[in-house]
């Protein structure tokens, strides 16, 4: 059932259902003036491709001198139809709400779906009672995938999902292999006992779960041994406990993500150990007070014994946000350490070295997504501008030929001072150009003018391009953008100086499939009507945190 949407009775539920298939058949060669014979079949039910026909065991397509085809449909009712093929409709259906109404047509179907239901996602509308869990989990005996995510829930509201409910869960699903738990309240380390008996669990994502600490970690890893996927995102309680060491020692973990964890540094994440040699995936997120001057990176611990002896080949997908590196390594020693990386997210790191990126790039020569957001920073006492310069593009450029999604944004640059970007327009557009681009987004980029905009139409494979507060671009530039040969998707975000004119512009070009406009003060809702075949326009303004995807609340 779809989260909040439980199964309802339909009163316009069909007892008989009609499946249709084309196939070709075909007729026999036969002598002249054959005898007419009556089709052995019901002359409206169309044959599966390669089926055999009824009475026979050979398929049409394997009968002897077939030569030529036609179609003929057939009618039967669902209960008529075999398990298997009834099994392999439910598998080719994707949408919830349509398995759903197909589990309402007849009991058959009902009983067909549920046992191939292989994922159901749960919301606020779950009756956590004990006798209501069981039926729910009884009926879909074969479940591979669950997500419960009571966001928005309130005090007021029934009760939550608890650790008996986990208990249920563990009971009855015996195949369970991933499964989401968000804002649930009620859990705390006893729950996530239960789960250590689901012995096919791959994959946990904990979101806000403020009850569960170390131990309840440490209980799934010790009892799910092939356990390759761990999220935990705002998960106060837990701390840097032996879990992470045995973890490391141990388990096979391919993904790593830790957001908000408080009682988790990034120095804490070293225990990992010999575990980051097959670490694939690995994600690492602080938020606070960190953009205010002069910030401390809460994860320093005075006397800490730091390792950096480690192996981290097989890492492909990395990203480091709102740390800060100067007065300790911490997890950038991975930028020196990692060769096979093919996406890259550094989101406000303080304290990256140009002479360590530059090294990175010319070792991940795989690099396929890069996004690099930076804030000006004073450097040798004197220049105050971003951490990397044009040196950083101009090795992606020459080492990454398979770089195809960039990401640029600069927070607190001042667009008066344009030297506070270290970045010129000259060295993005050589990235650009030297590179397959498909998508660029460029946010905070005033040193982008007209004349980058009409460089930019001349890349052959951008398709989808997303510029947000870049105040030097005007009119001309759409102008230019839109003769780009493959741009199908163009959004604007706090562009100031673009105006009904340019989207005057895309309109007449009748080449985009995607317009977004937002907080653009002087593109109106009637300018920006036929620009594309499919429009999205707000006037509302966007505050500096979401416009720079910052999140700058302190703690």
């Amino acid at each position: 059932p779809e989260a909040d949407a439980p199964l309802k009775k339909s009163t316009h539920a069909a007892s008989e259902a009609r499946v249709s298939f084309a196939v070709d058949l075909a007729a026999e060669v036969s002598p002249p003036n054959p005898p007419t014979r009556s089709p052995p079949f019901p002359p409206s039910f169309p044959l599966l491709a390669g089926a055999a026909l009824p009475g026979s065991s050979a398929p049409p397509r394997c009968l002897p001198g077939l030569e030529t085809a036609q179609v003929v449909q057939l009618r039967y009712s669902m209960e008529d139809l075999p398990e298997p093929l009834l099994a392999e409709i439910v598998k080719r259906i994707t949408q919830t709400s349509d398995l759903n109404s197909l589990s309402l047509v007849s009991k058959q179907l009902c009983t067909v779906e549920a046992e191939y239901r292989y994922a159901i996602r749960i919301g606020r509308g779950l009756n956590p009672s004990t006798e209501a869990l069981v039926s729910l989990f009884s009926r879909f005996p074969n479940l591979a995938k669950v997500e419960i995510d009571y966001s928005g829930w309130k005090s007021t509201d029934a009760e939550q999902l608890n650790n008996q409910g986990l208990y249920v869960l563990s009971s009855h699903c015996p195949s369970l292999s991933d499964l989401a738990l968000s804002f649930c309240s009620y859990i705390d380390d006893t729950g996530l006992g239960y789960l250590a008996d689901l012995k096919n669990l791959r994959s946990l994502r904990l979101n806000r779960a403020p009850a569960v600490t170390s131990t309840g970690i440490f209980r799934v890893v010790v009892g799910c041994r092939y356990l390759s996927v761990l999220y935990l995102v705002d998960c106060k309680a837990v701390d840097n406990r032996e879990w992470l060491e045995y973890f490391g020692r141990y388990g096979s973990l391919g993904e790593l993500v830790v957001k908000d964890c408080d009682g988790i540094s990034q120095y804490d994440l070293l225990k990992f150990g010999a575990g980051w040699a097959n670490l694939q995936k690995f994600e690492f997120e602080i938020n606070g007070d960190y953009f205010t001057l002069f910030a401390r990176d809460p994860s320093i611990v005075s006397g800490y014994p730091y390792s950096y002896d480690i192996c981290c080949d097989s890492l492909k997908d990395l990203r480091l946000a709102h740390i800060i590196t100067n007065e300790e390594i911490g997890l950038r020693f991975l930028l020196g350490k990692c060769k096979a990386l093919e996406t890259l997210y550094l989101e406000y790191v303080i304290g990256l070295h140009e002479n360590e990126m530059i090294s990175l790039f010319q070792r991940c020569s795989n690099l396929k997504i890069v996004s690099l957001r930076l804030r000006p920073l004073h450097y040798e006492d004197i220049e105050y501008r971003t951490a990397l310069t044009d040196a950083s593009l101009k090795a992606l450029a020459v080492s990454c030929p398979m770089l195809h999604v960039v990401e640029l944004t600069f927070a607190f640059c001042d667009p008066d001072w344009p030297t506070e970007i270290g970045f010129t327009q000259e060295g993005i557009l050589t990235l650009i150009q030297s590179c397959p681009i498909r998508a660029l987004l460029l946010n905070g980029a005033s040193i982008l003018y007209d004349e980058g905009m009409k460089c930019l139409s001349s890349s052959p494979l951008l398709e989808k391009l997303e510029l947000v507060d870049c105040c030097s671009i005007t009119d001309a530039g759409m102008n230019f953008i839109i003769q780009a040969p493959c741009l199908r998707s163009l959004t604007l975000r706090q562009c100031n100086k673009v105006t009904d004119n340019g989207m005057a512009e895309l309109a007449r070009s009748q080449k985009l499939e995607s317009l977004t406009v937002i907080g653009c003060r002087r593109i109106s809702l009637k300018g920006v009507r036929g620009a594309a075949k499919t429009v999205r326009y707000s006037a509302e303004f966007e505050s500096l945190e979401s416009l720079k995807a910052m999140n700058m609340n302190i703690k």
